[in-house]
């Protein structure tokens, strides 16, 4: 009788870990499914702001920046200044090795406005890197509203983080489009789903570095201001 006593007890503890077990892997696959659903909403959603953007019909600003990728930025970049969009124009994160003469000549453009107008910035080797570098210009020129010429769905974490960096400064998005997602069947499109896909993981590490720092910078101030006076 006790060995069949034991017997019962032994599978009763197995039955509630095997039940313990199915509510844990249904509620992980709950939770999965959760965060896929935000994730494919969030990505639909960052598409359609790509999609959405246009640049402005009458471009207009203190000064322009350009962040590198492409020539075909540059040279819109630099029409702009040629129509008197901006005063000045950086072209941020050049590779070390191209010069400003390579870059005028390819725009076919006059070595008067490359030596009055056009700066050149090679110390960016990332986005993060072009937000202080185009920040530090901007506060050393002190303007205040700026163009910024990127691709279109380079624009969303171009302009978050130059925000970060100059939140008193106004950008103004001129987006260059390589890929129209208004009228392209971009979703049949493997290596352009790659991009933007990519594009949209970065801006979501960023938006959420974005909002821990300023959680944090929030918290400090609070925590400084009920703190009490330090003793003279």
């Amino acid at each position: 009788m006790a060995e069949r006593g034991k017997w019962r007890d032994r599978a009763a503890r197995r039955r509630r870990s095997r039940s313990l077990l199915r509510k844990i892997l249904r509620r992980g696959f709950f939770v999965l499914l959760a965060f896929l659903a935000i994730f494919v909403a969030g990505f639909l959603h960052f598409a359609d702001t790509v999609a959405s953007l246009q640049p402005p019909n009458v471009p207009k600003a203190d000064a322009i920046v350009v962040l590198t990728g492409g020539f075909q930025r540059i040279d819109q970049a630099v029409e702009l200044l040629k129509s008197g969009a901006g005063q000045r124009l950086l072209i941020s994160g050049v590779n070390p090795a191209t010069t400003g003469s390579q870059i005028r000549r390819n725009t076919q453009s006059s070595a008067d406005l490359f030596k009055c107008c056009v700066d050149i910035g090679h110390e960016a080797v990332d986005t993060i890197g072009n937000a202080t570098e185009a920040g530090q210009w901007i506060h050393d020129r002190g303007y205040r509203s700026v163009l910024v010429v990127t691709n279109n769905y380079h624009m969303p974490r171009s302009l978050l983080e130059l925000r970060r960096v100059r939140p008193d400064t106004k950008f103004i998005a001129y987006p260059v489009v390589n890929s129209d997602l208004k009228t392209s069947n971009w979703l049949r499109n493997p290596l352009f789903i790659k991009a933007i896909l990519l594009e949209f993981a970065k801006y979501s590490v960023a938006s959420v570095r974005e909002f821990a720092s300023s959680r944090l910078a929030n918290g400090s101030r609070l925590d400084a201001s009920r703190s009490p006076p330090a003793e003279e």
